[in-house]
């Protein structure tokens, strides 16, 4: 299948403040070409987007799929710790069949907002993967490790099966990532653990780190260090890769740790400030050279998937809480969402830039707004002005998973009627 999108005012993500006017070819799965279409090029299909403005697919690098369940539930409890002990309750009534039709709706959310890449911390991965595959989105499914030692084990051989027949596909949409969730629910010897999986199969570690001053004062009265010394004291730093959520509470000794590892913070600027853990330094962050993606959290915490609500939140707060004297621009927000986001789940040689060779995940967002007009300047047009509603096409390896935006890969009145129904279970299971 060839794609011609013709006439786009095109963000390839290649270079600051670069864009052009021109078109981009789709050969299967791939970008066949950015800029003038060849005679040689014979589509089956082509898009007239000289109204449309075509930029890398997003990226979330940090969410939980399936909590959009328990969205705008128990969500005006003042700390974390309070939210978690009313969520945890509902976590544990949930079965597989929950989480099947609550994945598919985030994914319907995701492909709604130009997300066609997520990094999932959940439980019964199986259910993910399936619907995952049938949205046509791809992921890095966390293998999500809770409790002690032998309870993460069993987690792992639960999966296993899974781990395989994924493993021997090195150019399938999903893979997979060891995720021990916090060290306020996971001991130093589970961590060892996701660490030495996460060493042996080249994957991710995942995990939640300093999202709140609690979460600090608690690891530095136990452990007599910050969380992320207290990982770096357990070795759990070293020749992996790493995907760390929210680090609102790092200090300065942190971040020249984190200069010497292979490391991703994922901002979650929504769910940081709804649930009162404060703002993370982003400037700071990117003065050391670090790299930021940007992610939503879940659903429940945020209260939506919204990455274009995410980088016109975390650009402002870039540009109120600058401790140090970076201020976010519009360039750097845009790559949180693409090519940082892309690099931190080590897909940048496939996905995050418009070029030739690279896999064809592209959105294109109708510019024909009122909010949009004049456009002056796209890239401040899409962090400060775009909604996710402006999202017109999505394409994930150069499948057409949303056009004019109607969805395409799933029903979207039966993925909300279930949902629907599925939560009515849910909370008649917990009241039983």
């Amino acid at each position: 299948m060839k794609t011609l999108i013709s006439n786009a005012l095109v963000i390839p993500m290649t270079k600051e403040g670069y864009s052009l006017r021109t078109d981009i070819g789709i050969d299967g799965t791939h970008i066949a070409f950015v800029g003038k279409a060849e005679p040689s090029f014979h589509p089956d299909h082509i898009i007239d987007a000289s109204s449309l403005l075509a930029m890398p697919a997003l990226v979330n690098a940090h969410t939980h799929l399936s909590m959009g369940l328990m969205r705008n539930y128990k969500d005006d409890l003042p700390t974390l710790q309070e939210w978690l002990a009313e969520i945890f309750p509902i976590e544990d009534q949930l079965t597989e069949r929950d989480i099947l039709l609550a994945s598919r709706l985030g994914i319907v959310e995701s492909i709604q907002s130009g997300v066609t890449t997520i990094a999932d911390m959940y439980f019964n991965q199986h259910s993910t993967a399936q619907a995952i595959i049938e949205g046509g989105i791809r992921a890095s499914i966390g293998i999500t490790l809770f409790g002690d030692l032998q309870q993460s084990k069993e987690r792992v051989k639960k999966s296993e099966a899974l781990l395989r027949s994924f493993r021997s596909h090195p150019e399938s949409r999903i893979q997979f990532d060891y995720a021990p969730h916090a060290i306020y629910t996971c001991p130093k010897e589970t961590y060892q653990y996701a660490h030495d999986l996460a060493k042996e199969h080249g994957a991710l570690l995942h995990t939640h780190l300093s999202e709140t001053r609690k979460e600090v004062e608690d690891s530095v009265q136990e452990f007599n260090a910050t969380p992320l010394a207290y990982l770096k004291e357990l070795g759990c730093l070293d020749d992996i890769r790493l995907l760390l959520a929210h680090c609102v509470h790092l200090c300065d000794e942190e971040l020249e740790i984190l200069k010497e590892v292979d490391a991703t913070i994922v901002h979650n600027p929504s769910s940081n400030a709804k649930l009162s853990s404060g703002l993370a330094p982003v400037s700071k962050f990117l003065e050391h050279g670090l790299n930021v993606a940007l992610g939503t959290d879940g659903a429940s915490s945020n209260n939506n998937l919204n990455l274009f609500e995410e980088m016109h939140v975390a650009s402002l707060i870039g540009r109120v809480y600058t401790p140090t004297n970076t201020k976010l621009s519009p360039y750097q927000v845009l790559g949180m969402a693409t090519t940082n986001g892309a690099k931190a789940l080590g897909l940048d040689h496939r996905i995050g830039r418009l070029e030739a060779g690279m896999e064809a995940d592209i959105l294109l967002v109708d510019l024909h707004k009122s909010h949009l007009t004049p456009l002056n300047d796209p890239f401040s047009a899409l962090v400060y002005s775009a909604q996710a509603s402006d999202v017109d096409t999505l394409f994930c390896q150069g499948r057409m998973l949303m056009q004019h935006r109607k969805v395409l890969s799933l029903s979207v009145e039966d993925v909300l009627h279930d949902a629907n129904a599925c939560w009515t279970d849910v909370l008649s299971r917990k009241r039983g």
